[in-house]
């Protein structure tokens, strides 16, 4: 091979030599990342320092305050399987939470019968307020979520009635899951000496 068949071999592997250069960049960049799993027990100390456990755990130690209506009472039932991984209320809470919860319907599309307007969807509006707090009363978090489910709404009432029901389970089961999201995330960035 001769002197400039070798010049434009090289010059042919310049741009995948760039590219595996960028992408070593990249990696070595990325490894700086301190990403951890939000319920990971290892490496996480909770509360004082010295004091070991998980998110997890800690979410186990939450007391929901009882609900007044159907749809409060489905989203803390959720809660209580969700913060306790299905063993139920915490004997001796380290914390308490507080929700307000209310659900909104609105008719999404109308068909006309007989001059009257009848919805043939709807959707539902689930909403909850948060207040976490401490055994001492102290308050460690607040927030709001909110869930939107749609369904539709068939002529016949019963079928209604039913439908309108599987939207609220469906809505107050990922409020839920919304509301552990964030709670989990406030206890994450507490800082360690407020226990």
């Amino acid at each position: 091979m001769s002197s400039p068949e070798q010049g434009k071999h090289f010059a042919a592997s310049r741009p995948i030599l760039a590219a595996v250069a960028l992408a070593i960049a990249g990696l070595a960049s990325v490894s700086a990342c301190t990403v951890r799993p939000l319920y990971s027990d290892a490496g996480y100390s909770v509360g004082a320092p010295g004091a070991a456990g998980s998110i997890g755990s800690e979410l186990s130690t939450i007391a929901i305050k009882p609900a007044n209506t159907r749809i409060g009472q489905q989203v803390r039932n959720n809660l209580i399987f969700l913060f306790g991984g299905g063993k139920g209320e915490p004997a001796n809470p380290s914390y308490t939470l507080d929700l307000v919860t209310s659900a909104i319907t609105e008719a999404t599309t109308n068909i006309q019968i007989n001059k009257e307007n009848e919805p043939t969807s709807a959707i539902l509006t689930a909403s909850a307020t948060y207040t976490l707090t401490d055994s001492s009363g102290k308050l460690v978090s607040t927030g709001k979520r909110q869930f939107t489910a749609s369904y539709d709404v068939p002529r016949q009432e019963f079928a209604a009635y039913r439908a309108l029901r599987d939207a609220e389970n469906r809505a107050t089961r990922e409020l839920a899951e919304l509301i552990r999201m964030a709670v989990a995330q406030d206890l994450a960035k507490r800082p360690a000496s407020s226990s």
